[in-house]
């Protein structure tokens, strides 16, 4: 079943990109995997799925334990506190959710001797949204300086979380929005190359509007 839905996912992630005009490889899947154990990880692996996202630390952390036989690449897209940075420094491979310095720091200062960098995202509240983390995006160039500076860290791009738009042209409005935001960030110079953002209810609209990377869980998982 989980092969099935992530083949349905990958087509609708091709008839996105061919109705923007774009590659059919210009977005990357992301399967959020949260809630969900090794098990269904596995069957989606088996499916051809590397990369998988995960909001919960801990959660994440004895999924990878137990995962450590497969070759996955893992994301973490939750917010994270003061006390679980060095747990995502040592266990993941990207971060989506930086939305201050201080873990940043944190983050760049816990990575393992010998890791490659860890691939990070900013993550910016582009609509203002009052339930969700991320910085202003006003405040983002001046988080992605300060991040691309860091040792241990590599800047990737941005990432959104907006709220439900009500309509496809309203979605469409927002995710543009973020990817001016991401196009003035490499006009400075940063050599951005992820715009995290689109989930299973507004793919469309974000591969419409340039999303490089979308993150889908319910529609491989099912309901959590």
């Amino acid at each position: 079943m989980i092969a099935d839905k992530l083949q349905q996912v990958r087509k609708r992630i091709a008839q996105a990109c061919a109705d923007a005009g774009r590659a059919p490889d210009a977005v990357a899947l992301l399967a959020v995997s949260k809630t969900f154990g090794p098990q269904e990880v596995r069957a989606a692996y088996a499916a051809g799925q590397l990369a998988f996202g995960e909001n919960y630390i801990q959660e994440a952390v004895d999924k990878i334990t137990a995962l450590a036989d497969l070759p996955l690449q893992w994301h973490c897209i939750g917010p994270i506190q003061s006390n679980k940075t060095r747990l995502v420094a040592q266990h993941f491979d990207w971060v989506h959710s930086i939305d201050r310095q201080k873990i940043a720091q944190r983050l760049s200062d816990q990575c393992p001797a010998g890791r490659p960098a860890l691939n990070v995202c900013i993550q910016v509240n582009i609509d203002g949204g009052p339930s969700k983390a991320g910085v202003p995006p006003e405040e983002a160039l001046a988080l992605a300086r300060q991040v691309a500076a860091l040792p241990g860290l590599r800047l990737r791009g941005i990432m959104t979380i907006p709220e439900p738009a009500p309509d496809f042209a309203a979605a469409c409005a927002v995710h543009q929005r973020a990817r001016a935001l991401f196009d003035t960030i490499r006009q400075t110079g940063l050599p951005l190359d992820t715009l995290s953002m689109g989930m299973t209810g507004d793919l469309e609209a974000a591969v419409q509007s340039g999303s490089t990377l979308v993150r889908v869980g319910s529609a491989i998982f099912g309901a959590r």
